[in-house]
């Protein structure tokens, strides 16, 4: 753990709609002092899918900024409704957030992966 407090990590959406929920979820889920965020539209899509290794390694390399430099143990992947960067319905972007974890899970960054949906109310649930 960071002499400056305890971290963890998300990837989530550049919609600015998801960041605070998102962020006093973990907060309170992990008693966390910070979160450490990357951001891209549609995260779960890029990651699920591994088709731009470019994005991928770029978001990777953020994350290890996290997990390296601030002690992160938890990294969490968001997936949202109304999403414009990957317009999926619900069932679709449960599958790339499950998706999502193998491949952070995959990096072998010792941390644990969550994946976490935002519904239509802005709540946010692990899924």
């Amino acid at each position: 753990m960071s002499a400056a407090g305890k971290f963890v990590t998300v990837i989530n959406c550049v919609d600015g709609r998801t960041q605070l929920p998102v962020i006093e979820y973990l907060k309170q889920k992990y008693d966390a002092d910070h979160v450490d965020s990357v951001t891209e539209a549609g995260p779960v899509k890029i990651l699920a899918e591994g088709e731009d290794q470019q994005l991928i390694e770029s978001i990777k390399s953020r994350v290890m900024i996290s997990t390296e430099k601030h002690g992160s143990k938890v990294v969490a992947i968001v997936g949202h409704h109304d999403c414009a960067g990957n317009p999926e319905d619900l069932m679709m972007q449960l599958v790339q957030i499950a998706g999502s974890i193998s491949a952070i899970d995959s990096w072998n960054l010792g941390v644990e992966a969550v994946g976490l949906w935002v519904d239509e109310n802005w709540s946010v649930s692990e899924v």
